[in-house]
This record gives C-alpha cells, sequence and structure tokens, in this order.
C-alpha cells in the first residue's frame, strides 16, 4: 500500500495523484514538491519493512526490529492524520489498518 501511495504521491501526482487526494489545479503549484516529499517518506517506510521481512530467517532482531519501526511509523501517522484532521478518518483507517495489523501479527509471533 505504501509503495502505491508512493506512487501516487511522488510518480503520478499531477493526474492520479492530484483527483485521490482531492487537490484542485490551483493547489498543484504548491502542493507538489509536498507531495513528492511524503511519497519518499512513504517508500522508505515500505523499503525498511521489506527489509525487515527479508531479515527474519537469518537475523530475526534486526528483521523485528526493522518491521517494527517501518509499520509503527506508518500507523502512528495514520494517529497524526485523524488527531489532525477528523474528515480524514477514512484515510487514515486505509493507512493504518495493515500496519497495525502487522504489528498486532508480529506481537503474537514474536
Amino acid at each position: 500500500l505504501h509503495v502505491y501511495i508512493f506512487w501516487l504521491e511522488a510518480l503520478a501526482f499531477e493526474t492520479v495523484g492530484r483527483k485521490v487526494f482531492g487537490v484542485s489545479a490551483d493547489e498543484l503549484p504548491v502542493m507538489k514538491p509536498w507531495a513528492y516529499n511524503q511519497g519518499f517518506y512513504n517508500l522508505f517506510l515500505a523499503v525498511g519493512t521489506g527489509v525487515g521481512i527479508s531479515l527474519m530467517g537469518q537475523n530475526q532482531d534486526t528483521g523485528v526490529a526493522l518491521v517494527t519501526m517501518g509499520t509503527g511509523s506508518m500507523a502512528a501517522a495514520a494517529l497524526v492524520l485523524i488527531t489532525s484532521d477528523a474528515s480524514k478518518a477514512r484515510s487514515a483507517v486505509i493507512q493504518g489498518l495493515f500496519p497495525s495489523i502487522a504489528l498486532i501479527a508480529l506481537a503474537v509471533w514474536a
């Protein structure tokens, strides 16, 4: 999901991304640099989580740490979104659901 969000924010913001996030054509010049930066933030969280998952077999402690950091940051960002603007509750649930499930699964597994 966060790789898809990266694509929407960093690569397709002027077309599909702008529509998904409800940004008007007039707002585009101001929002595009912010979205670009935010897109890479999402990509880095996804990559860190993916690396953590890939390390689970050979270095469990490092894998757990990376997955916890990545998914914890994703879930925390969803909380920040909903507490900053209650009208973004749907977006916060979409953004935070999978990371929260991953954290619960990790707590049960580890």
